[in-house]
Order: structure tokens, then C-alpha cells, then sequence
């Protein structure tokens, strides 16, 4: 089964998910099952750091 990770960017600077990364999260998930793909984490990049959605319990 293939593992993916996906990663975007903030242009705020704020590494902080917000409540529609969370969801966008959530639906790809569940359609990457569909087509066997596992969502390994989702990496969000800010000016001074990354949040792990694995490590934040997101995932």
C-alpha cells in the first residue's frame, strides 16, 4: 500500500493548522483509502517552524 505525505504552506507565517486544513485533511484521507493510498502526515510550513498533523494527534 503506497504511503503519502502531504505538505503546504502558510503565507502568514503560522504553522498552526486551522479548522479547514483539519477538514481537507479528513477528506482526502478517507478518498486516499478508497484508492488504498495511506495519508502518512501533513506537514504545514510557516516562517519559523512546521506542525505534524501525525505528531498534533491530527492524523
Amino acid at each position: 500500500m503506497p504511503h503519502e505525505t502531504l505538505v503546504h504552506n502558510h503565507p502568514s507565517g503560522d504553522p498552526k493548522p486551522s479548522r479547514d486544513d483539519i477538514e481537507m485533511t479528513r477528506e482526502i484521507k478517507t478518498a486516499s483509502e478508497a484508492l488504498g493510498i495511506t495519508i502518512h502526515d501533513h506537514l504545514v510550513i510557516g516562517r519559523k517552524g512546521h506542525a505534524s498533523f501525525r505528531s498534533l494527534g491530527l492524523l
